[in-house]
């Protein structure tokens, strides 16, 4: 399961509603090859299901994985950070051996 902070839900619904996305848009949530540690996570509303795609949903957001990034991204949490140190998403991945500085990649 892939869950997600407070802070990342009251986020991800004023970036929906920015957006003007309804309610058939969901977060889709993935890893690919790049980035200075080898993988980097990538996200974006979607509304287009694929059929091996696992389903999600926390605090009411729908949360969409494909099969091959569900293995790297289990037990991972969604975060938002609005601080001094940084703004934006960060992933808190337990499957994570190493993670670079900025925290958009990552290695297992």
């Amino acid at each position: 399961m892939i869950t997600v902070s407070e802070k990342a839900k009251k986020r991800l619904d004023g970036l929906r509603s920015e957006s003007q996305y309804d309610e058939t848009y969901f977060l889709r949530v993935g890893v690919e090859g790049g980035g200075c540690s080898g993988l980097s996570y990538k996200m974006d509303f979607d509304n287009q299901l694929k059929p091996e795609d696992k389903v999600f949903e926390d605090k009411g957001v729908k949360i969409v994985v494909d099969r091959k990034s569900f293995l790297y991204l289990v037990g991972t949490e969604l975060d938002f950070s609005d601080g001094l140190n940084g703004k934006g998403f960060a992933f808190h991945n337990p499957n994570a051996s190493r993670t670079c500085g900025c925290g958009e990649s990552f290695s297992v």
